[in-house]
């Protein structure tokens, strides 16, 4: 209305919850999860990774990087799609860094990969030496001041005109899926301190480009997988 106040913009920081732990405990969480980790993504993650080896459509002699590889299992199936090509893993927790150490040895695929200990937050990678970066289930980890940081890492190892496709913990869409969230509001963190964030709009303020996201679940859990690209220069 004219002369009237403008409504104020909504910001990604007003729909997500905060996290409840500081980060510097979740490596050690997951460290002491490792081991059972696999039945959990098996029940809930499932369907999502094969829709992030979809839309990240490896090519052989690419260079690609996952970050927060968990037990492994992704960083597999990305190394055997990039026949000739360099693949490279990044983890913070020292259990599931075993765990894909491990499944590398059993898929043959040890001198193939590379696998580094590191932070999202500060990856020990040189600029723009990527083409596809692929990353599952870590931003609703963070705190939220946290996520922009990452993505601003991803953009920074990215080639001009490379790729990221992401999986997250996102917010429920059906009134089943909003369990997750209304649970961990109240306290009651049954997700390894994950809840539902929204990527899209960081990536927006970060100048990505080509930015689509896609929703889906499974056991009611809600997932949202978004692929973007570096701009060329």
């Amino acid at each position: 209305m004219a002369g009237g106040l403008a409504a104020p913009r909504s910001d990604w920081r007003d729909l997500v919850l905060e996290a409840k732990d500081p980060p510097e405990r979740v490596p050690r969480m997951y460290t002491r999860l490792a081991p059972v980790y696999e039945a959990w993504a098996r029940a809930t993650e499932s369907k999502a990774r094969r829709r992030v080896l979809e839309l990240a459509s490896v090519r052989p002699g690419e260079a690609v990087l996952e970050v927060a590889t968990g037990t492994g299992v992704q960083l597999v199936r990305l190394a055997g799609a990039n026949l000739g090509g360099r693949t490279v893993g990044v983890e913070i927790s020292e259990g599931m860094l075993a765990q894909t150490r491990r499944r590398l040895e059993d898929a043959g695929l040890a001198e193939e990969v590379e696998v580094i200990e590191g932070s999202a937050l500060e990856l020990p990678i040189a600029d723009e030496s990527f083409d596809l970066i692929v990353n599952g289930y870590m931003l609703d980890l963070l705190p939220r001041d946290d996520i922009p940081r990452a993505l601003a890492e991803f953009r920074r190892v990215l080639r001009p005109r490379g790729r990221l496709v992401l999986s997250n913990m996102t917010k429920g869409e059906r009134r089943g899926h909003r369990i997750w969230d209304w649970a961990y509001e109240r306290g009651f963190v049954v997700t390894a301190n994950c809840r539902g964030v929204l990527a899209a709009p960081v990536l927006r303020e970060l100048d990505f480009t080509g930015i689509s996201r896609e929703y889906l679940s499974q056991m009611l859990f809600p997932t949202e997988i978004v692929t973007a690209h570096k701009e060329d220069r």
